[in-house]
């Protein structure tokens, strides 16, 4: 029963220990009041979310030539930059929104030369799909399973590998065309960011 008890406070000095150094902090929005940005930074890791506009060059890939950012329902700019890491994973996405007066083919066309610099561009159909499989992560991005989760988005484009890949995904809007700009980059204790 001592040892119960010695292992019990233990745990509690070491969980106590740990939260000591955890510090929490955001920002809140000008616009909506709510938090735009979190930054969570703990002994065992950290998480960093910072919603609105980002830079397209975060994704490695170039701003279409007249697009603008795609505001969200509250009139937030339609980007994300999320950043998790710790000791035995890791987990980078930026993600950007955008509209164009232009056709999708125009829009493809122009990110199919674009990514070409990364490898092999994948033209997969149905559907944006992130899904991330924990296959080999210096494996090809492939269209396997592309039953995308969201079907508004007609057409996408891959490159890259399972930990390291870029994703443009293109839909019809009115008279010109919505579309993502993607990047998503992980890794694990077996690799270096």
């Amino acid at each position: 029963m001592a040892r119960l008890g010695f292992v019990t406070l233990l745990g509690t000095c070491l969980l106590l220990v740990g939260l000591s150094g955890c510090s929490v902090s955001t920002t809140k929005s000008d616009k909506t009041g709510k938090d735009k940005d979190v930054d969570i930074r703990t002994p065992f890791g950290s998480l960093s979310v910072h919603k609105g506009a980002s830079d397209v060059k975060d994704t490695g890939l170039t701003a279409y030539p007249g697009a603008q950012l795609k505001k969200d329902v509250d009139e937030d700019e339609g980007g994300a930059n999320v950043n998790m890491s710790s000791s035995f994973f890791g987990l980078k996405v930026v993600a950007l929104k955008y509209q164009s007066n232009d056709a999708p083919d125009k829009v493809l066309n122009f990110y199919r030369k674009d990514m070409a610099k990364y490898g092999k561009v994948l033209d997969c159909t149905g559907g944006f799909n992130m899904t991330f499989r924990r296959r080999d992560r210096d494996a090809e991005v492939s269209c396997d399973d592309h039953k995308g989760s969201d079907h508004s988005y007609r057409e996408e484009l891959k490159v890259g590998t399972e930990y390291n890949q870029r994703i443009v995904a293109v839909k019809p809007s009115g008279n010109g065309t919505e579309f993502a700009v993607v990047y998503v980059r992980a890794w694990d204790d077996k690799s270096t960011m």
